[in-house]
């Protein structure tokens, strides 16, 4: 089976130097909030432009804590997107405040900034842009709103590191920027993993205490917090692999270019933009048969994916918020259509064309 992500074959290239590294942990006997953390946390934020880096558990913690550094809680809005994973509007309604949603664009499945200023009310703070896929919103849009109406403006930037919109890298565009380096992503660590990036010292010294237990000083508490600290195995991990980050977002620009000249055009297919990069976390299509060709593809030998085939808005677990299917029309064609197809950087032509030739031999 041709798999979406292919950890062995990176393991292969990236193994020798990704033990040594652990092996330094080991001896070191240093495993939370230490120099490898330390280091970590410098380098994300050089790499994204922003001042401040702060290693977190994972992504969700990442996106909750920058929620909780900002103020937002009950009887507060939070507008965002309903075309995303589950987490995203999830840490809205675990800090109290409502989740608000706003349909995408068709091309970038981001939210649509024309969409934004009818959903605001006196209640509403922030807004979580999300950059799907690797695909970045319109951002200079969004900020401009957000300054009209004194909104802070959260980057889930969870499958976009390395995305640059007109020539500054997601993440240090908002007021705070959340990364997740779950395995799969495209910086990934072996384990769960997170990064809060920003520019504000105040901010990125709140955090620091939030996800330590609201504590600067050990057994002081000055605010409630968490416990979400980044482990030094994993930022060990993270440092390595981020050396080669450029290499491998490369190659799958190059696999995602094949796929694009040489898929069926009778296939929907991802966007490229002259102001902005694509570093495809996904390699998603879209087509009316989705179904039909993903089970073809596993006949096959090829894995696929939905992401996600039940928008946020039609979730069980947002029942309370009073959305109906036809809601967000735009969200629920992309959701009944989008398949995302393999990618990962180890990825071979010789791979690739059996991939293109099965999906082009079912299209009529």
């Amino acid at each position: 089976m041709i798999p979406m992500v292919d950890l062995k074959g990176e393991l292969e290239i990236l193994g020798d130097p990704i033990f040594k590294t652990l092996k330094e942990v080991l001896l070191s006997g240093e495993y939370i909030l230490g120099e490898k953390g330390k280091e970590l946390e410098k380098k994300i934020a050089q790499y994204t432009g922003a001042s401040y880096g702060i290693g977190v558990g994972n992504g969700t913690d990442a996106l909750y804590l920058a929620l909780k550094a900002l103020n937002i809680g009950q009887g507060d809005e939070v507008i965002t997107t309903p075309f995303t994973f589950f987490a995203t509007a999830e840490v809205i309604a675990e800090v109290g405040a409502k989740p608000v949603f706003v349909d995408i664009e068709e091309g970038t499945y981001n939210i649509d900034p024309k969409k934004i200023k009818e959903k605001i009310t006196s209640n509403t703070r922030a807004i979580i842009v999300v950059h799907l896929y690797g695909q970045t919103a319109k951002m200079e849009e969004i900020l401009e709103i957000a300054k009209e109406f004194d909104l802070k403006v959260i980057e889930d930037a969870c499958q976009a590191i390395g995305t640059e919109y007109k020539g500054k890298r997601v993440g240090s565009l908002g007021n705070i920027g959340c990364f997740s380096f779950f395995p799969s992503k495209s910086l990934g660590a072996y384990g769960d993993a997170g990064m809060i990036v920003t520019n504000e010292k105040i901010l990125y010294e709140k955090i620091c205490m939030l996800r330590n237990h609201g504590s600067e000083m050990r057994y002081v508490h000055s605010m409630i917090g968490i416990n979400s600290r980044l482990d030094e195995f994993q930022a060990a991990i993270l440092l390595v692999k981020l050396k080669y980050l450029d290499i491998f977002l490369h190659k799958r620009s190059e696999i995602a270019k094949r796929y694009t000249n040489e898929l069926n055009k009778k296939l929907k297919k991802p966007p490229i933009f002259c102001d902005r990069t694509h570093t495809f976390h996904q390699y998603c299509i879209e087509y009316a048969k989705r179904d039909e060709l993903a089970l073809f593809l596993k006949q096959n030998g090829i894995a696929s994916a939905i992401y996600y085939p039940i928008p946020l808005h039609l979730q069980q677990a947002f029942h309370y918020l009073n959305y109906k299917a036809g809601d967000f029309p735009i969200t629920e064609k992309v959701a009944n259509n989008i398949l995302a197809l393999p990618i990962f950087p180890s990825m071979t032509f010789q791979i690739q064309d059996k991939i293109i030739s099965t999906i082009n031999s079912f299209i009529k």
